[in-house]
């Protein structure tokens, strides 16, 4: 794996939404890839242009089952014999268990890879057994938290001390409300086992006081989101410029962060 070079940690968000999911965080001698809901060949040609190969990547990390996060981890693992990690729940509703190199964690309880401390944070969503990750280094703590109805006090305790945050801001209430969707959909996503809202998401970072974290906003729905209201609303909340806030703009967009 290349080195950072220092105690810097870079991160590299390749698909964020309801059809794809993957970050990779790149950390002194660590790679970590954050869900695999694209196709390898995405996968390979996204992080290339980020100049990083597969064969740097550790470990493939699941937050939980859903397709857009889990859809093509066991094809990357076998191609480029890379682990996956996850739950006992997540693997066995992943289908997984058994079939793969695997790296079983528990919840709440820290583990390693390569130089890189991992906590699995139990969220609240529609899942066997969905987690957020803490990732720390010796100097540096990310917390990447998307697809939770609400904000756990475990989650709300990561975000006080984290240097970057990437936190699911999805819909817009009154776009959701007002939108396509069914109405039995539309309760779903608004209940506590469904989708932060741009309020929920600028409500959670508002109360965890820290403004020194870089933020990124993760998991913005198509139909019942714009990246300008899920900014403004969360810069508002903040007392922040929208400009500072991170988040992928369109389908395709990768977005590479440095954490210094």
């Amino acid at each position: 794996m290349r080195s950072t070079g220092n105690s810097d940690i870079e991160v590299h968000v390749l698909a964020s939404g309801s059809d794809a999911n993957c970050t990779v965080v790149v950390a002194q001698d660590t790679a970590l890839m954050i869900d695999a809901g694209l196709s390898t060949r995405q996968t390979e040609k996204f992080l290339a242009t980020s100049g990083i190969d597969m064969s740097q990547i550790d470990a493939i990390l699941l937050t939980h089952e859903h397709v857009d996060h889990s859809r093509h981890a066991s094809a990357i693992s076998r191609k480029h014999n890379i682990p996956i990690a996850g739950n006992l729940h997540t693997l066995a509703a992943s289908n997984l268990e058994g079939k793969e190199r695997l790296i079983v964690f528990e919840d709440a309880m820290p583990f390693s890879i390569g130089s890189v401390h991992i906590e699995a944070l139990p969220t609240s969503h529609h899942a066997a057994d969905p987690v957020a990750f803490r990732i720390s280094t010796d100097s540096k703590k990310l917390v990447i938290a998307t697809d939770l109805g609400k904000v756990t006090s475990p989650i709300l305790s990561a975000l006080r001390d984290a240097d970057f945050v990437m936190l699911e801001s999805n819909h817009d209430v009154h776009m959701l409300l007002s939108g396509p969707y069914p109405q039995f959909l539309k309760r779903s996503i608004m209940s506590e086992k469904g989708h932060l809202s741009n309020e929920g998401c600028a409500r959670a970072l508002r109360i965890a006081r820290n403004p020194h974290r870089k933020i990124f906003l993760a998991h913005l729905s198509r139909i019942n989101n714009t990246p300008e209201i899920a900014r403004s609303t969360v810069a508002e909340a903040l007392g922040c410029d929208p400009e500072l806030i991170g988040c992928i703009e369109k389908p395709g967009d990768v977005k590479s962060l440095r954490v210094d």
